[in-house]
């Protein structure tokens, strides 16, 4: 069956009788003219009250869906490769992937969307707030007041990206001069004191605490860049000070190290602290600590899991390619010897111990991590203009961060044993 292209011809056959025996396949694999916007198309069908069936591993993640004259549409206006296809080539295809490493998933409902993110400006921007602009997936923003009086429990995803939740403005004590800098400590430093907390950092900690409660009742968090990193800090360092003086007007607890409590974090554990306040790292968690020189940072590779048996794993991993150019951030990618045992590795660079993108469980709810700050931005800057993503259509390090916001939509199936 060709592709199709929208033409009066094609909005007549799915007018036709014949049409109810007929869905939509969106391919992902080589073939995809955008694969970020085919995401884009898959949630609006479950905005719609459709369902969608994710093809794991078959062309590179494919979707099945009704073909509505509007969606045909929306694909063709989106530039979304696709092609309508009958019963019968269905069947062959549901065949293909009984008795291959592949399985079908049902997207049933599309979920609310939450960003983490302040209200004021940055000079800097996030890569997942443009992946689901570029892909027209809607998402509401939330910063700190709604976390800490309940309000994620109005969400089913919540995404982290940069901020940094141990109260230390990221450790750019360099640009503490800088106007954007000074008006971010002022209007942290006020908004810690209306919510009732001494300092910026434990309105932070009450904030990763509260992210840890909602993933506890069934909430689902992806992180990149520094969240991934400061949110573990926060959580351990739950009774300690961990923060110097130029940023918290507070000495550091000389014990902090000590007083850390692993058993509060979700990925990892027995890591060490970067106290210094004049050095931008955090922690050896991050390969890419400064005091220890910067790290080169290489392609990292996509592990093969069994779709049929571990479906979850195999959804966060979907792609065209599994071979990755990698790309730096406030945090790149983590040191496997600080990984809890419970936290399943998704990609790492090979011949390294950098994990570069991993998922675990926690309560009834998920969270995914991964490292970095822009997939097709190697080293992002303080100022640098955001990423073009129309010029990246095809990105698989994109890809990984729209797996991650369909995956809640999936209904849950028994595992098989």
């Amino acid at each position: 069956m060709r592709r199709y292209v929208l033409s009066v011809t094609a909005l007549l056959l799915l007018s036709a009788p014949s049409a109810s025996a007929q869905k939509m396949l969106i391919f992902m694999d080589l073939e995809q003219q955008d694969h970020l916007k085919a995401y884009g198309i898959a949630f609006q069908a479950l905005e719609q009250g459709y369902t969608v069936e994710w093809l794991l591993n078959y062309r590179g993640g494919s979707f099945i869906m009704d073909p509505t004259a509007d969606r045909v549409r929306a694909c063709y206006l989106r530039g979304v490769s696709f092609k309508v296809i009958d019963g019968a080539e269905l069947f062959r295809i549901y065949a293909h992937i009984d008795e291959n490493n592949m399985d079908r998933v049902l997207l049933e409902k599309a979920p609310g969307i939450a960003v983490y993110t302040r209200p004021d400006q940055r000079p800097w921007d996030d890569a997942v707030t443009m992946a689901l602009e570029y892909a027209e997936v809607p998402y509401e923003t939330i910063f700190d007041e709604e976390v800490l009086t309940g309000a994620l429990k109005e969400y089913d995803w919540l995404h982290l990206h940069h901020e940094d939740f141990t109260g230390q403005y990221s450790k750019f004590y360099s640009y503490h001069r800088m106007p954007w800098y000074q008006q971010q400590q002022a209007t942290d430093e006020t908004l810690a004191r209306i919510l009732g907390y001494p300092t910026v950092a434990e309105a932070k900690k009450a904030v990763a605490q509260g992210i840890r409660s909602y993933v506890g009742n069934g909430g689902f968090i992806f992180a990149m860049c520094a969240a991934t990193e400061t949110l573990e800090i926060a959580l351990a360092s739950a009774h300690t000070d961990i923060v110097a003086q130029e940023y918290d007007h507070t000495p550091v607890d000389p014990d902090a190290q000590s007083k850390l409590d692993f058993g509060q974090t979700f990925a990892f554990e027995n890591f060490t602290l970067q106290l210094n306040p004049l050095v931008g790292s955090f922690s050896n968690i991050d390969v890419n600590q400064v005091n220890a020189g910067k790290v080169p940072t290489g392609p990292f590779t996509l592990f093969d899991f069994s779709a049929k048996y571990d479906p979850v794993p195999t959804m966060l991993t979907q792609n065209h390619v599994n071979y990755i150019a990698g790309f730096y951030g406030l945090s790149t990618s983590f040191h496997r010897d600080v990984l809890k045992r419970t936290v399943v590795v998704l990609a790492e660079e090979a011949g390294t111990d950098h994990v570069k993108y991993l998922h675990g469980n926690y309560g009834q709810g998920t969270f995914t991590f991964y490292g970095g700050h822009d997939p097709e931005d190697e080293e992002h800057l303080v100022g640098d203009p955001p990423t073009d993503l129309s010029l990246h259509k095809n990105s698989p390090g994109y890809r990984l961060i729209l797996n991650n916001v369909l995956f809640p939509a999936a209904k849950k199936k028994k595992r098989k044993t």
